[in-house]
């Protein structure tokens, strides 16, 4: 095949805060300039799930429907599922690493810290629904182990099961869109979720 150079999409940031018509103010300036795709900014920096989905009830809206939302900086399961739900395409986030190399893995069924004693003989793996070769080949006893004794392996298969997690999240989410079954899917995952 002939080689082509992957295109850079240029992202316009809608800044705003908490703010409906500082939000729209600049979500027109943007709009007017013309951007490949939009990014929604100043969220997720302290201001509390109910706050940030309260901006994101309006802002996507206020950005073309035609390109893609980018929601920076998030997040928590929870926060992306909530996210899409209100018109987000987009995200980025440090979370799955960060977090598994602080010992938290992302399960179906919640967050949970590897470093609690009560994994130290915990034999299952750290989600039951999850087919990554970490779950398949790797007890919660034994990355307490590496968790707790600091080991670098640890931090890498955890964050090996969190990316896996998110990857399994968000192409669920993509085919719930298709299917036109994305209310269930949320329901379903904050079942599961936010009731371990």
């Amino acid at each position: 095949g002939k080689d082509h150079a992957a295109k850079a999409a240029l992202f316009g940031i809608q800044q705003g805060s908490l703010d409906k018509e500082i939000r729209a103010a600049s979500a027109e300036a943007l709009i007017e300039i013309g951007f490949d795709g939009y990014a929604i900014g100043g969220l997720a920096v302290g201001e509390g799930q109910e706050a940030m989905f309260d901006v994101l009830d309006y802002a996507p809206g206020q950005l073309p429907a035609d390109k893609p939302r980018y929601l920076m900086g998030v997040g928590k399961p929870d926060d992306l599922v909530g996210a899409v739900e209100r018109g987000v395409d987009m995200f980025d986030c440090v979370l799955p690493s960060r977090s598994g190399r602080n010992g938290q893995a992302f399960t179906t069924r919640g967050a949970l810290n590897i470093r609690n004693a009560k994994f130290a003989e915990d034999l299952a793996p750290l989600d039951e629904d999850c087919s990554c070769s970490v779950c398949t080949n790797h007890s919660r006893a034994y990355l307490h182990h590496l968790i707790r004794a600091k080991e670098i392996l640890g931090a890498m298969l955890m964050t090996e099961h969190n990316i896996a997690y998110y990857q399994t999240l968000m192409a669920g989410m993509r085919g719930a869109i298709v299917e036109g079954s994305f209310a269930d899917f949320a329901k379903n995952f904050r079942t599961a979720y936010l009731n371990p």
